[in-house]
């Protein structure tokens, strides 16, 4: 099969084999999001060993596992089982000694799994690639995990034997929109830009959530397949998420369930009462894990209060909670929902953030792709005595260049019209941070509306207007 999009990330793993000394790379990235196809892709599966983690299983049929997996690399039988896993990295390490190829690519897929309780995995990995591997020039030793915690912990901040060992590290992320819109065309399926976006709005970029799409599916259709209809496939993701992610996913899921009912974001000390959990080193550590994993993001927020936000951004975890959490027996319930009042406002919303995922590509619309910028979002209560009104805006983008833009988004399945309330509220947003701000910069509103806008007075004090298409920019 053809390897779509991850051409930067190809390009790494590809250069780790030019090297002249061994290499050791982790990847990590939310479950779902493509790490073991990249890795198997990238070295068409020519692996001198490949072994993959088993869930929930005990030390030593992980152990046993991981023999199996050497006698498939070419260990003689002569060699005894191992009990420990010193024995079995001694014998990876008689695999290599016995192979030809001029670099020895060694994968370890969901690593996290085998590092069971006490059984001393970690210690037996580290001595592996410092005693053994780093001292040859021939092997590319690659480990992945969806347990983004455990690299980070293990690896990648290792005070241990892993401390700056590591040669490369890559964090996979979700597909953009115009790497969906290729992976689509390469499925053969014929889906237009609208489609595809109203598909992100609710799987987001994750490329397993896409890959069951079919010719002749609609997007509605696809996803009543997808959560809603008997047997549906995914209808039961969200608990294996976190369960297969987290060894007591409880306190995670309570944070995310937090989230969820605050759109716009909560403060520290607002998600601390929300969950009744104590502030400290702890909790930091499991919003970094969530920020790792692509679910959630930290977001400064300007304004009378400068307080840092944080905000579930992931597609599919807010299209639970508003509309799988207590599922419909309805097997048709999305083609039947889709244009409803209730959907209609939640689009809103969920197009919101497609947005706030594609800053990027909306900075290369604006033509400040190289222009340094700072991205936040701004929140100023009412104050009649400085004329303030009160405004929430979503994102702002403080230029290098003295600009600052304030952007509204607006989603709609035409031309959008600015009628004078709207525009009336622009107004008042732009008076708002002027005031609250007391900032130097030029202010400028953007609107970013799928279709752009009816051309008419009010849309003439726009300074600019950016559309679905410039968010599939590649």
């Amino acid at each position: 099969m053809e390897l779509v999009g991850r051409t930067k990330e190809l390009a790494l793993l590809h250069g780790a084999l030019e090297k002249k000394e061994s290499q050791f790379i982790a990847i990590y990235g939310r479950r779902r999001v493509g790490k073991t196809y990249l890795v198997r892709e990238a070295f068409r599966n020519d692996f001198c060993f490949c072994h993959t983690g088993y869930y929930n299983q005990p030390r030593q049929n992980q152990i046993d596992a991981f023999y199996k997996s050497l006698r498939k690399a070419g260990l003689s039988p002569d060699y005894e089982r191992p009990v420990n896993w010193n024995d079995a990295f001694d014998l990876l390490g008689t695999v290599i000694e016995s192979r030809k190829e001029s670099k020895k690519v060694l994968f370890l897929d969901e690593i996290s799994w085998m590092d069971t309780p006490r059984s001393d995995f970690v210690t037996a990995v580290e001595h592996f690639w410092n005693a053994f591997a780093s001292a040859r020039d021939d092997v590319v030793l690659i480990i992945c995990s969806s347990a983004t915690s455990w690299v980070i912990d293990h690896v990648l901040h290792s005070k241990g034997g892993f401390h700056n060992r590591l040669s490369l590290s890559i964090h996979l992320q979700p597909f953009t929109l115009s790497e969906v819109e290729e992976y689509v065309n390469y499925l053969g399926v014929s889906l237009n830009r609208q489609q595809i976006l109203e598909g992100y709005m609710v799987l987001g970029g994750v490329p397993y959530y896409w890959s069951h799409l079919e010719k002749g599916m609609s997007i509605n259709q696809y996803i009543d397949y997808l959560f809603f209809q008997r047997g549906a496939l995914l209808k039961d993701e969200f608990p294996y998420l976190f369960n297969s992610l987290f060894c007591k996913p409880e306190t995670y899921v309570s944070i995310i369930n937090a989230l969820a009912q605050k759109r716009k974001g909560l403060t520290r000390g607002e998600m601390l009462k929300a969950v009744g959990l104590q502030s400290g080193a702890s909790f930091t550590h499991k919003l970094e894990e969530l920020e790792n994993c692509d679910f959630i993001r930290i977001f400064p927020s300007q304004g009378k209060r400068k307080e840092t936000l944080y905000q579930l951004i992931d597609p599919f975890i807010l299209f639970y909670y508003r509309f799988i959490e207590h599922r419909s027996m309805d097997p048709h319930f999305w083609m039947h929902q889709s244009n409803m009042p209730e959907t209609n406002s939640w689009k809103g919303y969920a197009f919101e953030l497609v947005c706030l995922l594609h800053v990027d590509e909306m900075k290369w619309k604006l033509g400040i792709s190289s222009v340094l910028t700072k991205v936040y979002s701004f929140l100023i209560p009412g104050d009649l005595e400085q004329g303030i009104q009160g405004s929430q805006i979503d994102l702002v983008l403080e230029r290098a260049d003295r600009i600052t833009n304030l952007f509204e988004m607006k989603y709609s399945h035409q031309e959008y019209l600015v009628t004078k309330e709207i525009d009336e509220s622009l107004r008042r947003k732009r008076s708002d941070f002027q005031r609250g701000t007391k900032t130097k910069n030029a202010i400028q509103v953007t609107l970013v509306t799928p279709y752009g806008v009816i051309p008419n007075s009010y849309s003439n004090n726009l300074d600019s207007v950016l559309t679905a298409d410039d968010l599939f920019h590649r």
